[in-house]
């Protein structure tokens, strides 16, 4: 009976254990998809502003 209880402890803590890893993962997984989003982003905002970024860039280093 003593052995059965301490092998449901056991079962009870590796259980606890394996979902507290398991959040810390999904969690990993929620910054990168955040990076991600904010990567894109940047890249659209660049790609839609590059002429115009590059225009002024030329024009400044003209005028120095």
């Amino acid at each position: 009976m003593e052995r059965t209880v301490n092998n449901m402890l056991i079962k009870l803590v590796n259980l606890l254990l394996a979902n507290r890893a398991d959040r810390r993962a999904v969690t990993a997984i929620e910054y990168a998809l955040i990076a991600a989003l904010i990567a894109v982003v940047i890249i659209g905002a660049l790609s839609l502003l590059g002429t115009n970024i590059s225009y002024t860039f030329f024009s400044v280093s003209s005028e120095l």
